[in-house]
């Protein structure tokens, strides 16, 4: 398959799947079996037939990695549960994909030939097409023509320019929202507080009975030794760590961190908040044995200041904004579109996914 997300829509049903959407829809025949297009919807005019959807049902599937074992599943079930999660979305999508593609016809939005021939080129690149005749054995292996990719490439590019020129390119951040944002949210911009510490560890031995007392007592004594070397002893914590400790972190002279304050256990952080830079704890038995921390730094909670989050901010906002007004978009062309459905099921399943969306907006009637 071509490396180009849009590509998979093009590609027609295997035979298995397709007769089991044709099973799912129940096609219509004419006589001496010639097959009648069967067309579900149309917008505006444009028609959204019975393939259109089988192509993009199947594509979702794909995605989704989904597989269908007609074998164990003879009555469809799994296929028929499988089309009823994915097909409202698949119709909002359409509809609205035709919708802005008419917008952006009407604006005057095509894709030149300069256009397709640098994004054909660039397809070739990352599939790693060197010949004619390679792309075109691989247009053959998806089912598609020179003129299926230029026709859905010239649809992409319409919906991205729609998209920017129409919606995204008149939305814009306000110093008002940006602090109300800030002042909202102002946890995403809050570095909680961390420490680095230094330990030694003096493991515990164990056997199959567990913990030996004399052992345990054993390793006891030898922690407070450890610790009076550096206390009383006068000896850096470090070079003691890289001489005795149990603990990997010995290869680094026991350092750890630097640790959020909110990930240590709350007998640790209690211990820790009771330190100066430099103090060391009593010997403390954890898990792993008999342990001993020094505070070697800590930085307390800092919060980036509203001109340095500003950036940050105008993207989060932008980003909501993109949201809200590309639907409101939306609705607006649905309002005024002459949408004409000639399948029940399917205007069902379309009015499903707007709901799914949260949309309310009203349609225009359909014929």
């Amino acid at each position: 398959m071509f490396v180009y997300k849009d590509l998979a829509m093009q590609q027609k049903p295997s035979f298995r799947i397709a007769a089991a959407l044709l099973l799912a829809f129940s096609v219509a025949a004419a006589a001496h079996a010639e097959i009648i297009e069967q067309i579900l919807v149309k917008v505006n005019g444009e028609i959204f037939t019975k393939s259109d959807l089988e192509q993009r049902q199947v594509a979702v599937l794909r995605q989704r990695g989904q597989q269908i074992d007609l074998k164990s599943d003879p009555t469809n079930q799994q296929l028929r549960k499988a089309l009823d999660e994915i097909t409202p979305q698949i119709m909002v999508d359409a509809v609205d994909e035709m919708l802005i593609v008419q917008r952006g016809k009407e604006l005057g939005y095509k894709l030149s030939d300069e256009q397709f021939k640098s994004v054909v080129d660039n397809i070739k690149k990352e599939n790693k097409i060197e010949t004619e005749e390679q792309f075109q054995a691989a247009l053959k292996s998806e089912n598609m023509t020179m003129a299926d990719l230029r026709r859905q490439l010239e649809r992409s590019m319409i919906v991205q320019r729609v998209q920017q020129n129409e919606v995204f390119g008149k939305i814009g951040v306000t110093p008002d929202e940006a602090r109300a944002y800030y002042e909202s949210h102002l946890s995403e911009f809050t570095t909680p507080p961390t420490v680095s510490l230094r330990e030694i560890l003096v493991a515990v031995p164990t056997d199959a009975k567990g913990v030996n007392v004399a052992a345990e007592e054993s390793a006891k004594e030898r922690a407070e030794q450890l610790r009076a070397r550096v206390t009383t002893g006068g000896e850096a914590f470090e070079k003691v760590a890289a001489e005795a400790s149990d603990a990997p972190s010995k290869a680094n002279a026991g350092l750890i961190g630097p640790i959020s304050m909110n990930d240590l256990s709350p007998e640790l952080r209690k211990l820790v908040e009771g330190l100066k830079v430099g103090g060391v704890t009593d010997v403390i038995r954890t898990t792993r044995g008999f342990q001993i921390f020094k505070l070697d730094s800590s930085t307390p909670t800092q919060t980036m200041p509203l001109e340095q989050a500003r950036e940050q901010i105008g993207d989060r906002v932008f980003t909501d904004k993109r949201k809200v007004e590309f639907q409101k978009y939306l609705d607006k062309l649905r309002a005024q579109a002459i949408i004409e459905w000639k399948n029940a099921d399917i205007k069902r399943a379309f009015e499903e996914g707007l709901r799914q969306q949260g949309t309310n907006a009203a349609v225009a009637p359909s014929r």
